[in-house]
């Protein structure tokens, strides 16, 4: 059994379809259609809603954290010792809440198709943001799509409500909903068994192994930003799954004397402080990893386990000399990065092996590290080109290189080609050039509908430029860039 609160109502569900999403489960369990279906793969922002789960901070402090997500992206068995916030649990004692009654005030609803996502959005924003700040109201409602108001309105409608915020229900309630939420944490293993489906949720790493050496068929379910589609784009069933985000171990984010730590389960929003504090190219890298909706589930873990050739983080970490912790039963190995990843979606991970953290080197202040994505569109778009330099010159002379890219093969990998030629060798144009002409040995990418395989390697060759031109001129900050 599994429960959580929908707005302030207890569920207890166990007898439940596991690859139910949220939203089906609001619109079609539970008769609460405010919370629209657009796409189905986490692009619009329509079936946009708000998780609150309990946090404690250094002082031991017990607060709630609002954070919006893809409910179409969500299964149901995510919700478990949480609190679901829809937009119809907004509005308190026949009065709008503050960000509806902004909406209405700056006339940002035409349709209304779209409204509710934005809505809940900018509820999160108001309980995430101490006043009205451009940026961040942008970054909250970048994956939420208008078609028909435009979005001044919508960010005047931000700027009031974060202004001035009114104290609403949820404050008033807050020493309430934590205690229901304390009354029901998870204790033990949760389950939702519809009889030829079932979902099982694991508390420790301990239990997480014995079951998946137990259930090796099952599949892996963290954030389910890549999983769910399977089922929502794909329509296929997935008959056993094991829900990894309530194992606390997974989602730790730990600094040694060496390596940053970070649990596979750890969402992209998490990882955000400690990689930006040692490699601000990566955080302003995860600044344009899809939507704020999707990097609240999303996990590193997850972007690394899916293997798709062009995920964000992977050509960043290898060229970091990353590695990843394996877990196996009670066993566990580490491997370098660069050799999980075989061949297109295929992976050196083992039957029953889940990777359970990821070890970052700390940043070295005689290596030069940066990052560029090249996408059609500045926010919440795939990578056409992803590439990551990491470089150490000594004396003039490149002593040390690591260059990695995604989207240009079947895999993220190193550049050996354009590695060899910058080895060794001085660190100038002429050097700059021929390793440019070594990426046509390393790479032989595809034409798609994102790129050509002519733009690609072009692209590639000028993003190595790029770099050159960035560590001769350091004041050029032309870092992360998307070329339309």
């Amino acid at each position: 059994m599994i429960q959580f609160l929908v707005n302030q109502e207890l569920r207890s569900e166990h007898a439940l379809d596991p690859n139910m999403t949220v939203l089906q489960y609001l619109r079609e369990h539970l008769g609460k259609p405010g919370t629209k279906e657009g796409c189905a793969s986490g692009d619009c922002g329509a079936c946009t809603v708000v998780v609150g789960e309990r946090v404690t901070d250094q002082q031991g402090q017990e607060s709630l954290r609002y954070r919006s997500i893809n409910s179409c992206l969500t299964f149901v068995c995510s919700l478990h010792g949480k609190q679901l916030i829809s937009v119809e649990g907004l509005k308190h004692q026949g009065q709008l809440h503050s960000v509806q009654q902004a909406m209405a005030d700056c006339h940002g609803s035409q349709c209304g198709f779209c409204t509710s996502g934005f809505v809940m959005s900018l509820f999160a924003l108001q309980k995430n943001s101490d006043g009205p700040d451009l940026h961040q109201a942008q970054e909250a409602l970048a994956g939420n799509l208008c078609r028909c108001t435009g979005y001044r309105p919508i960010l005047d409608a931000a700027r009031q409500s974060c202004r001035q915020p009114c104290r609403d229900q949820f404050d008033e309630q807050q020493a309430q909903i934590i205690a229901r939420l304390k009354a029901i944490a998870p204790q033990q293993t949760g389950e939702l068994n519809s009889g030829d489906k079932r979902c099982l949720v694991p508390l420790t790493l301990d239990d997480l192994a014995e079951l998946y050496e137990a259930h090796p068929e099952a599949r892996l379910l963290a954030g389910g930003t890549d999983l769910a589609l399977e089922v929502t784009q794909q329509h296929k069933t997935l008959p056993v799954m094991i829900h990894v985000s309530q194992v606390a171990e997974l989602k730790r984010v730990d600094r040694t004397d060496t390596h940053l730590e970070i649990g596979a389960a750890t969402p992209l929003t998490d990882c955000y402080a400690a990689l930006n504090e040692q490699y601000p190219d990566f955080g302003a890298l995860l600044h344009r990893f899809a939507s704020l909706q999707i990097r609240n589930q999303g996990t590193l873990g997850g972007n690394i386990g899916n293997a798709s050739p062009i995920g964000d983080s992977p050509p960043l970490l290898i060229a970091l000399d990353a590695c990843i912790v394996l877990r196996q039963g009670e066993r566990q190995r580490i491997l370098a990065l660069e050799d999980y990843f075989i061949d297109y979606r295929i992976t050196a991970r083992q039957e029953g092996e889940f990777i359970e953290k990821v070890l970052v080197p700390l940043a070295n202040d005689a290596w030069t590290f940066r990052a560029y994505k090249v996408s059609k569109r500045l926010d919440d778009d795939i990578s056409a080109v992803c590439a990551a330099f990491n470089l150490r010159i000594e004396d003039g002379t490149v002593s040390g290189a690591r260059v990695a890219f995604g989207g240009m093969a079947a895999i993220a990998k190193r550049a050996r080609h354009c590695e060899d030629a910058l080895l060794g060798k001085p660190w100038n144009a002429a050097t700059l050039e021929q390793a440019c002409e070594a990426l046509a040995e390393d790479f032989t990418p595809l034409s798609d509908f994102r790129a050509s395989k002519e733009y690609r390697l072009l692209t590639a060759q000028n993003l190595l430029r790029k770099y050159f031109i960035e560590l001769q001129t350091p004041h050029i900050e032309t870092r992360v860039t998307a070329y339309v």
